[in-house]
């Protein structure tokens, strides 16, 4: 079975092969701005649209134009991309998944494009990476892979560091997984609760750089737009908001990982964390936490490890259930209860761990059901 994986690297270009990244970012960004205001325009006078093919060959023609010759010099296959990077755009636009298309923007936090690899033309040679147009290309290569490169994106960050992200078509390996069964339920001050009453602590990332974050910023403020005091403090806060992205990164991973080769089945809530946000008091360790990257993370590699995630229905009251008599607490539903004696039965529950064995249960019963 073959399946697409993504592998992000550092790369270190030269000041000459940094000057032609720079370009192709420009001229990339150049042709999403025009052909998004064509199509705007062209539906707002006209009321008609432009095929993805048409645009293909508008664009070549565009760069025979006398006033648009530079994009010739640029990578022919990352132009293209943009524009499937623009359909893309309104397509998700027409089917309610995001907002219409918005123009692009030199001083964006992130600058990237893509590119195919047409005729072996992206491949490793050592320490070096062949890039169209770019030449070979200094690479940290942390990690090895066997597969076919289809694409590569170029990338380059706030701080000024530059990865390519390698999309790989190679085998599924199926890696054994520990076989035991479990449901966890996510929170925010313990990152999630497994139905054995095992608690992984929140790291809480935000809040730990926060201080130092809110300082920079704050010199940040003082500096002269556009002088050069203003970019080196800019990148330093820019460093900082990378930093706490990494740390948060590698915890949802080594999670993940572990939750997936440590269990066959594993139960998880079905969360609208963009409703949730919507709470002021809680949006920032909300957002700090991750909930729907990790799951995501658990997900695909769930595929890896040969297990199995089970979803259980949004409407499911997991933390208001008696997991021992199914009792319903109906004054469990505030959240500063976190330990409650069912009447019932009158066993006393921990909020977290009860939730979890009620996901557990539940997760059991859709098995079986299915």
């Amino acid at each position: 079975m073959l399946i697409t994986k993504g592998y992000k690297y550092r790369i270190y270009p030269n000041r000459f092969q940094a000057e032609y990244m720079n370009s192709i970012f420009g001229s990339c960004r150049f042709v999403y701005n025009y052909f998004l205001s064509l199509r705007s325009s062209l539906w707002k006078e006209k009321k008609e649209s432009i095929s993805p093919a048409a645009e293909s060959r508008m664009l070549t023609l565009l760069k025979r134009s006398p006033g648009h010759t530079w994009l010739s010099e640029c990578d022919s296959m990352a132009l293209q991309e943009s524009l499937k990077d623009l359909d893309k755009a309104y397509k998700n636009f027409f089917e309610k998944r995001g907002k219409y298309p918005r123009f692009k923007s030199k001083r964006e936090h992130k600058q990237s494009y893509r590119t195919k690899n047409v005729n072996n033309c992206i491949r490793l040679e050592g320490k070096y990476i062949l890039l169209p147009k770019i030449g070979r290309v200094k690479i940290r290569l942390s990690r090895t892979f066997d597969g076919r490169i289809l694409n590569a994106t170029v990338t380059k960050t706030a701080s000024g560091k530059y990865y390519v992200s390698l999309c790989i078509e190679e085998a599924l390996i199926p890696k054994l997984n520990a076989g035991g069964v479990i449901a966890i339920d996510v929170g925010i001050k313990e990152f999630y609760t497994d139905s054995d009453g095992n608690r992984q602590e929140n790291p809480e990332v935000l809040r730990e750089y926060e201080k130092k974050l809110a300082r920079e910023q704050r010199r940040l403020s003082r500096k002269v737009k556009g002088s050069k005091n203003y970019e080196k403090q800019r990148i330093k806060v820019a460093r900082i908001h990378e930093k706490i992205s990494d740390v948060r990164t590698d915890f949802l991973h080594k999670e993940s990982t572990k939750l997936v080769s440590e269990n066959q089945v594993i139960g998880i809530e079905t969360l609208n964390v963009k409703g949730m946000i919507r709470n002021h008091h809680l949006a920032k360790s909300i957002s700090d936490v991750s909930w729907n990257r990790f799951f995501e993370m658990l997900k695909y590699k769930s595929m890896e490890y040969g297990c199995e995630i089970v979803r259980v229905p949004k409407n499911f009251a997991s933390s208001q259930i008696c997991s021992f008599c199914g009792y319903k607490n109906i004054e469990v539903k505030d959240l500063s209860v976190r330990s409650w004696v069912c009447p019932v039965c009158g066993i006393s529950h921990d909020r977290d761990v009860n939730a979890a064995v009620n996901i557990l249960n539940k997760t059991i019963t859709l098995i079986s059901t299915v």
